[in-house]
């Protein structure tokens, strides 16, 4: 039985859950052995699926859509739609973690550069000493897909965390989702990075006030600060708009 229904905002058709509810439906559905992509939106995909057909499509496929990012939460609180919290995707992969190691589910992690990967692993095996880690494997695999749709379903592997940039890692779920043999995917992006230590997460109060999309300006600020300042401002618009098209209908 799902809880409460999904909610329509700017395009996006997200579950309105807390992060405790995102796991226990998780947990039910692999329970139940029925398929799950998950997915989470910021303000950046928001936007971007706006004009890419195929991640809109990706997303609109997936069984979970969660909110990750302040910005999300509060925009559709703006709007009158209530989400209880932000569901982070790098908080949610390690819950995840905790709840395969608990119930024995295998796991498949995809993605990063290969020193990265394996220094990862390394240490999510010092953290989860009870986790099955079915397989793992670099996510440069270029043309060799099919290679590696094969290997994770060879694996045996419950679970598929797929650590590569959007729109590819949404899209390379939904083609593969029947051939993977996983029960749940999920794209992680840049989790991988975090937990090799090549990448920091910003501060628990950045986090908390939503500045997180801040701190990587500050960290990489020529790459980063053209794509937040193009995003936010048309996300900003976006909202304006919508609120002020719910006066107009009153």
């Amino acid at each position: 039985m799902r809880m409460r229904e999904r909610i329509d905002f700017l395009g996006a058709s997200i579950e309105p859950w807390t992060m405790q509810e995102t796991v226990r439906e998780i947990a039910d559905r692999l329970d139940r052995g029925e398929f799950t992509q998950h997915v989470v939106v910021n303000v950046a995909k928001l936007i971007t699926m706006r004009n890419d057909v195929a991640l809109r499509a990706a997303i609109s496929a997936c069984e979970i859509v969660n909110a990750d990012g302040m910005g999300v939460v509060w925009g559709a609180r703006i709007l009158g739609l209530s989400i209880p919290e932000r569901v982070a995707g790098v908080d949610l992969f390690f819950q995840l973690l905790t709840l395969a190691s608990e119930r024995g589910y295998p796991v498949y992690i995809l993605g990063a550069k290969e020193n990265v990967i394996n220094s990862a692993v390394k240490k999510l095996r010092g953290m989860y000493p009870r986790l099955d880690i079915a397989g793992y494997h670099h996510g440069y695999f270029g043309e060799d897909e099919a290679a590696v749709v094969e290997e994770v379903r060879r694996s045996g592997a419950q679970m598929l965390f797929v650590a590569i940039s959007s729109p590819k890692k949404e899209e390379f779920i939904s083609k593969y989702r029947e051939h993977l043999g996983v029960k749940f995917a999920m794209g992680i992006g840049g989790t991988i990075d975090i937990v090799a230590g090549v990448t920091k997460r910003a501060p628990r109060w950045m986090q908390r006030l939503g500045l997180e999309w801040l701190y990587r300006v500050l960290q990489e600020p020529r790459r980063m600060w053209k794509r937040y300042l193009t995003t936010n401002s048309i996300y900003a618009w976006l909202l304006l708009r919508e609120k002020f098209r719910s006066f107009a209908s009153r």
